[in-house]
């Protein structure tokens, strides 16, 4: 007897408009890494007080991810969500004819809280425009975006930057966000929140102990990874002795890796074993940073094991990404979209956490150590995970 497939329906389009909107803003992120340069050269600035640019924008979406989210809980998600890219388009305007640093600094700090603002509400509108045995699938859809981002468009941005202008490549992202906001208000369906919380009683959902405590797995594992990625670069040319060649190859192997792990992440949270799933991936990403540090001498050792990273540091972020809405919908219903926010904010805490962890680690022991304390952290998160 023949068996039958079932073939399921495409995924909605505003699932791959709301992926084309956080491309935009990952862009718009971590293009500052590639154009910091002639950034500084511009505006007369220093190249380290010009980093500040990248140190802004994170603190922006921090804050913004959670706090403004509870705030905004009241609002339709299509307003939200194009509200936030207006608040791209004209900060990227704003950014692309900023006359001096203070100026620039300000802006990226306001496009951070749009960031948070609209990786959170997206990653609800995700979830709650499919199946539930979808869900994750069309969460990795829209992480996508970030993950090209740091794989193909800062690589391509940095280029245009270097042979064109920086602020062309910004004033670019602007018109990005417009035709992104703009699709938004075509494919999104206009719908309240199923419970009308106050900003204060969407803030008190922050505090859940069964939240808080898996931000914080979220927060350790950005800590392992980031304590490393940081100094990739010194890394990889002072301790590991490869050439420049070699280290453009190994962040593009993480940057391609990277898209492969989210869209793993959203089929293992689809899975009846998410919970395991998250284990092993955890244990393996102090397994890679142990890597890292025995065979930090090993050209195509380093190689495989920058790929590995990517991918298992981005399947983690789509998989705490589900455990945090599954908790919302359990402990505070209507509030999901406040509790991705939560976890954004927890991924970019630890972000600036892991680079001040490995900073501590150079200082005291040496390059070597930075693979060892991301290693530390990754079984802490491993830990906690495995007793909540």
């Amino acid at each position: 007897m023949a068996s039958i497939s079932v073939r399921r329906p495409p995924l909605p389009a505003a699932i791959y408009l709301l992926s084309l909107c956080s491309f935009a803003f990952g862009l718009s992120e971590f293009i500052a890494a590639g154009l910091l340069s002639g950034m500084a050269r511009d505006l007369h600035a220093s190249v380290a007080a010009t980093g500040g640019a990248i140190a802004a924008y994170a603190l922006g979406a921090a804050i913004g991810a959670p706090v403004l989210t509870a705030m905004l809980a009241r609002w339709p998600q299509q307003r939200v969500l194009a509200g936030s890219m207006a608040v791209l388009a004209l900060g990227n305007l704003a950014m692309a004819a900023a006359p001096a640093l203070p100026a620039l600094l300000l802006v990226r700090f306001g496009v951070g809280l749009a960031h948070g603002v609209f990786m959170a509400v997206a990653s609800h509108a995700a979830t709650s425009l499919v199946v539930p045995a979808r869900a994750g699938r069309a969460l990795s859809i829209v992480w996508l975006g970030l993950t090209l981002a740091l794989a193909a468009g800062v690589p391509l941005g940095t280029w245009l930057g270097a042979i064109w202008s920086w602020r062309v490549v910004f004033a670019a992202i602007a018109v990005l966000a417009l035709a992104g906001g703009a699709g938004l208000l075509w494919a999104m369906p206009v719908a309240r929140p199923a419970q009308a919380a106050g900003a204060l009683g969407s803030l008190r959902a922050l505090l859940q102990p069964a939240l808080l405590l898996a931000a914080g797995v979220a927060a350790l594992v950005s800590v392992a990874t980031f304590s490393f990625f940081t100094y990739i670069s010194p890394y990889l040319l002072q301790v590991s002795g490869l050439g420049a060649n070699w280290l453009g190859a190994a962040m593009l192997a993480f940057g391609v890796c990277a898209i492969g792990g989210n869209l793993l992440g959203g089929r293992l949270a689809d899975g009846a074993r998410a919970r395991g799933a998250t284990l092993l991936a955890l244990g393996a990403l102090a397994a890679t940073l142990l890597g890292c540090h025995l065979l930090r001498t090993q050209a195509l050792a380093m190689l495989v094991l920058c790929g590995c990273l990517g991918l298992l540091f981005f399947a983690i972020v789509t998989l705490s990404t589900m455990r945090l809405l599954a908790l919302a919908r359990q402990h505070r219903p209507g509030l999901e979209a406040v509790a991705a926010g939560l976890n954004i904010a927890a991924f970019n805490l630890g972000t600036a956490a892991g680079g001040m962890l490995g900073g501590a680690l150079i200082a005291g022991w040496g390059l070597p150590a930075i693979a060892l304390g991301g290693m530390a952290a990754a079984l802490l998160a491993m830990l906690l995970r495995w007793r909540s």
